[in-house]
């Protein structure tokens, strides 16, 4: 029987998909090709930016041309999907519906690992679309988590880190990153969510072993690792809980 495909809906942003792929490839436990993953990706990088149409500041909706790469993905054989993106998720629930495959759900996934793993507070960093959505923040309610957010100008700084640094493939200011990260620590977060994927870049270049992150590509890469009958590997101690 051939194993599940992956499909990834990308491009949201382009470097954030690469790094998920390659996660998924150094985290398979495997001897050989035919132990890692079938994977078919798509880098939708025409899709308007999610932050600013939930925002207001855009007419232009991504969700017509997300929904085309979904049924894309489907028809070239993805068995499920996964989306490397956190604000796309606040059309997580249209994307479902037009979906033939299960599609899974990255937020919901951080923070039921957040709450298997023991945290009972936790701060979110994502982008202001995704704070505006409360996709985190619901999250945490649903799992009776207790949350904390940047304040108005945390969060603006976070924002120009987001897309004046990393989405330009410029080194993030980490002073000003991690005095963000201080910040929510301060108001007795026992961890914090890198809830935008633009974010996890930082977890691959920078050690942040100081800090109780939870990297939410890490956990999509994880989940769907085990969705599609594999073994992860080389993990963080935390992520461990994904499949308990």
């Amino acid at each position: 029987m051939r194993a599940k495909t992956l499909g990834i809906l990308g491009g949201l942003g382009p470097a954030a998909s690469v790094y998920f792929y390659h996660i998924i490839t150094s985290h398979t436990k495997a001897e050989k090709d035919q132990d890692h993953l079938n994977i078919v990706l798509i880098s939708g990088a025409d899709i308007p930016d999610r932050s600013e149409f939930i925002l207001g500041k855009s007419d232009r909706s991504p969700l017509p041309l997300m929904k085309e790469d979904v049924l894309k993905l489907a028809s070239v054989g993805a068995d499920l999907i996964a989306i490397p993106c956190n604000t796309a998720h606040y059309f997580f629930d249209e994307l479902s519906a037009v979906s033939p495959v299960p599609v899974l759900n990255i937020v919901r996934e951080t923070v039921a690992l957040a709450k298997k793993s023991g945290a009972k507070k936790l701060g979110i960093l994502a982008t202001t679309g995704t704070i505006a959505a409360r996709a985190y923040q619901e999250a945490c309610h649903e799992a009776g988590l207790s949350f904390e957010i940047p304040d108005e100008r945390a969060q603006a700084a976070l924002m120009d880190i987001i897309y004046g640094d990393i989405k330009k493939a410029e080194a993030p200011d980490m002073p000003r990153f991690l005095a963000i990260a201080d910040d929510l620590m301060a108001r007795f977060c026992d961890a914090i969510v890198l809830g935008c994927t633009e974010l996890s870049l930082i977890a691959e270049s920078e050690d942040l072993a100081d800090y109780p992150f939870i990297d939410s590509l890490l956990v999509l890469a994880a989940r769907s690792i085990l969705a599609c009958g594999k073994t992860p590997c080389g993990f963080p101690e935390i992520y461990t809980y994904m499949d308990t």
